[in-house]
């Protein structure tokens, strides 16, 4: 099996294994797999093993060329494959929880929508963790996983704090409903976050700086809460704009 760290070429920081029966071993041997590049159009045999093991375990796949497999590679010998492992094992929601249930407070699940700066989650992570929410949840398409470099811009947020990943925001939102959980979602034109009430069994929603939530993600979440802004610009990066808002949740808490 070939197992790379990637240094310097890769913007995600991501554990690599390369070639078709290591990749299809480590589905197989239950390694938690973020994502698999594979060469568009191959339809040979171990190939499509590959597919099938991917599916099995709802993993992203994403079909690349030749060229993008080359230099996503070290080895040179990626046989038209290579895998991403993710740094720390997925939580469940479940999880989440249970782990506000076992500290008897109401449940603070922060849910992610369009982050793909590994920096970013890392960085919401650990917020997170200090800000006393009981998970994090990522989707599994159009977001960054829990790659090395998240986990090193967690400073160490990813022993204590779970994070999820799961098929569909939108589906996640409506079962947690039925939890008793509210949603708030980040929105500039939405309340002012002070004439909110964010207290009680809650889910903070928050999207990329550019993208913001998803338009069905949005319409799924019983508010809108702005941050007050008197600057120049009109946005915040997706960290600091999660850590803001989930110090007011805390804040109104603890009140």
């Amino acid at each position: 099996m070939v197992i790379h760290m990637e240094k310097g070429t890769s913007e995600y920081g991501e554990f690599r294994i390369e070639g078709r029966n290591a990749v299809i071993e480590a589905f197989r041997s239950g390694r938690e797999i973020d994502k698999v590049y594979i060469l568009d159009g191959c339809k040979d045999g171990p190939v499509m093993t590959v597919k099938r093991e991917a599916a099995k375990k709802n993993t992203q796949i994403k079909y690349v060329t030749k060229e993008r497999l080359d230099q996503l590679s070290e080895s040179g010998r990626h046989q038209g494959v290579i895998a991403c492992l993710a740094a720390y094992s997925y939580a469940r929601v479940e999880d989440m929880l249970a782990l506000a249930e076992k500290k008897k407070e109401p449940p603070f699940l922060i849910l992610l929508d369009n982050i793909e700066d590994p920096h970013n989650l890392g960085a919401i992570i650990r917020t997170a963790n200090l800000a006393g929410a009981h998970g994090v949840i990522i989707p599994k398409n159009r977001a960054v996983g829990l790659t090395a470099a998240v986990a090193r811009t967690s400073a160490g947020a990813l022993n204590y704090t779970p994070v999820a990943k799961v098929t569909n925001l939108v589906r996640t939102i409506e079962e947690l409903k039925e939890k008793g959980l509210w949603f708030v979602c980040a929105d500039m034109d939405g309340t002012r976050m002070y004439d909110l009430n964010l207290t009680g069994p809650i889910g903070l929603v928050v999207g990329s700086e550019g993208e913001g939530v998803g338009r069905l993600v949005k319409e799924n979440c019983d508010m809108t809460a702005a941050i007050p802004m008197k600057g120049d610009i009109d946005s915040l990066n997706a960290s600091v704009a999660a850590g803001v808002l989930a110090y007011e949740i805390l804040r109104q808490r603890l009140m």
